[in-house]
C-alpha cells in the first residue's frame, strides 16, 4: 500500500482529529473512512446521473411517459398496502 499525506489546513486538520477522538478511531482511520465515504457516494451520485440521462434518453426515444398525477396515486396505495396496477405510460408528444 502506498502512503500518501495530503496537506490539510489547520482549521480541518483539527476538525478532524476532534472528530476522530469522539469516534475512538486514531485520526488515519477517520481520514480513511472519511475519503471511503466521498468516493461511494461519488461512485453512486454518478450512477444516478448515468440512469437518469438513459431513462431521458429512453423518455425521448419513445415519446411515453407517465403523468405525475397516475405516479402519485399509484405510490399512495402501494403506501397504504394495496396491490394496484402500475399506471400506463402515455404518449406526451402531440
Amino acid at each position: 500500500m502506498s502512503t500518501t499525506s495530503p496537506k490539510l489546513p489547520e482549521d480541518l486538520k483539527q476538525l478532524a482529529l476532534a472528530a476522530a477522538r469522539q469516534q475512538g478511531v486514531s485520526p488515519h482511520a477517520f481520514m480513511v473512512d472519511a475519503i471511503r465515504s466521498a468516493a461511494v457516494a461519488a461512485e453512486k451520485r454518478a450512477s444516478f446521473v448515468a440512469d437518469a440521462l438513459a431513462a431521458q434518453a429512453e423518455t425521448l426515444e419513445s415519446g411515453q411517459a407517465y403523468t405525475a398525477d397516475a405516479v402519485h396515486t399509484y405510490a399512495r396505495a402501494r403506501a397504504r398496502g394495496e396491490l394496484v396496477a402500475r399506471p400506463e405510460a402515455e404518449s406526451w408528444r402531440k
